[in-house]
């Protein structure tokens, strides 16, 4: 985990359609406002959790403004995952229009 700087990134805009996509923000953030289908595990229950990840695919990462995200995706690739850091996080996510749901009952937001 020693050079962040040289793990896989991607904006917004380059994550697939049907990516899969991993949330690693807190329940409250992630209550707020999150991407429909995402799988959510926060990053402090990551290493007791990280066999949930799906090792035969590329998982996109994602937590408020990519800090949390690029430890998870340090953190997956030592384990042989092919992780992407997402960059800007759901702060960007939501800039960029993207659609996202609610555990709340009111409209999607990022906190």
């Amino acid at each position: 985990m020693d050079n962040l700087d040289s793990l896989p990134s991607a904006s917004v805009e380059e994550i697939p359609e049907d990516a899969r996509i991993l949330d690693v923000r807190e329940d409250a953030e992630w209550e707020a406002g999150h991407i429909d289908g995402a799988q959510h595990i926060p990053l402090g229950q990551l290493p007791e959790r990280y066999g949930e990840v799906p090792a035969d695919e590329d998982v996109y990462v994602i937590c408020r403004t990519g800090g949390r995200s690029l430890r998870a995706t340090a953190y997956l690739q030592q384990y042989g995952f092919d992780p992407v850091n997402v960059l800007g996080g759901m702060g960007a996510w939501m800039d960029a229009e993207r659609p996202m749901v609610s555990e709340t009952g009111q409209t999607p937001t990022v906190r």
